[in-house]
């Protein structure tokens, strides 16, 4: 692994998990989402990793919607913007990939593999739902696999890196760092790498110290100096598993996609309050926090003033 001389946050704004019944402070409209992500980067994040959903909280994928976020937040900020290519488990794969076809980020998530990513669970801690489309849909989570096959990562990274969009690599369990090496060694995949070790998913690895560890050991066996590591925590355990990660010599990630707690109890009021707070952290291990330029250089990527949406392009 890389050692971060400068520690990058990345930001999850919404995501396409948690459901408005959960919190009133969840970003859904455009308009919200978009400045949930300004408020990040001033904050300190970035990156910003993009979702979009309708007015009522259902994930969309329409890049009507995203057109509607992206420029806003390119107009007031230099962040790195990470679109989504997972959607939900809903969506067909063309329609998962359409906001990155139409935009062409410098940064696009890309999930390593088909598995069960269940958060039924919710059902049972929500008591009363604000829209009728929400307990149907994390229900479906139970009996639904989220599919990404080889051919569609394939098709991803052929498609969306012809015009130089790079990859976060989120990493659900061991087995995909061995899917990751797959495609780096056909030449699909192309270091500098960014792993995102993921834990805490039912469906996932378990969101044990341990589990971090040894995913830094597997990946440093099949990648040695070629990646940079970055990990979160779904839930209660997000700012654990991000004060862990800095504190190996990776990055991290926060947001409201990965948890709506600011503490035991409390819910965040905003994305930027768990950025302030990780950045405390960060900074008490003595360690500097990364700039969407240093960002920029420390993974290669091509610079915003070609990314579609961007003031500059």
């Amino acid at each position: 692994m890389r050692t971060a001389e400068k520690v990058i946050i990345t930001t999850a704004v919404t995501g396409s998990v948690n459901v408005p019944s959960q919190s009133p402070h969840l970003p859904l409209s455009a308009a919200d989402v978009a400045q949930a992500a300004v408020e990040a980067v001033e904050a300190g994040s970035a990156i910003v990793h993009i979702h979009a959903r309708h007015p009522d909280g259902r994930p969309a994928f329409e890049p009507e919607i995203f057109e509607q976020i992206i420029p806003r937040i390119t107009e007031r900020t230099d962040a790195v913007i990470n679109i989504t290519t997972g959607g939900s488990s809903a969506m067909t794969m063309e329609q998962r990939l359409a906001a990155a076809v139409r935009f062409r980020p410098e940064l696009a998530s890309m999930n390593m593999g088909s598995m069960n990513f269940v958060y039924s669970g919710i059902a049972d801690r929500v008591t009363e739902w604000r829209y009728a489309w929400e307990k149907p849909y994390v229900l479906n989570t139970y009996s639904q696999p989220f599919v990404n096959t080889f051919d569609r990562i394939e098709h991803t990274l052929r498609t969306l890196g012809a015009n130089g969009t790079r990859f976060e690599y989120e990493c659900y369990d061991i087995g995909h760092l061995y899917s990751l090496a797959h495609f780096v060694d056909r030449g699909l995949a192309t270091p500098p790498l960014l792993i995102q070790g993921v834990f805490g998913i039912l469906g996932g690895i378990g969101a044990d110290h341990e589990n971090l560890e040894h995913m830094v050991r597997i990946a440093d066996k099949l990648f040695g100096d070629d990646y940079s590591f970055s990990a979160f925590a779904a839930g209660r355990d997000q700012m654990q598993f991000g004060t862990h990660s800095a504190w190996l010599g990776g990055h991290v990630r926060v947001g409201l996609e990965d948890s709506l707690w600011i503490g035991k109890g409390r819910l965040a009021e905003s994305n930027a309050q768990q950025v302030r707070k990780i950045r405390d952290v960060i900074e008490d291990l003595g360690k500097e926090i990364a700039t969407p330029a240093d960002a920029r250089a420390l993974l290669a990527l091509r610079g915003i003033e070609t990314a579609e949406g961007s003031p500059r392009a």
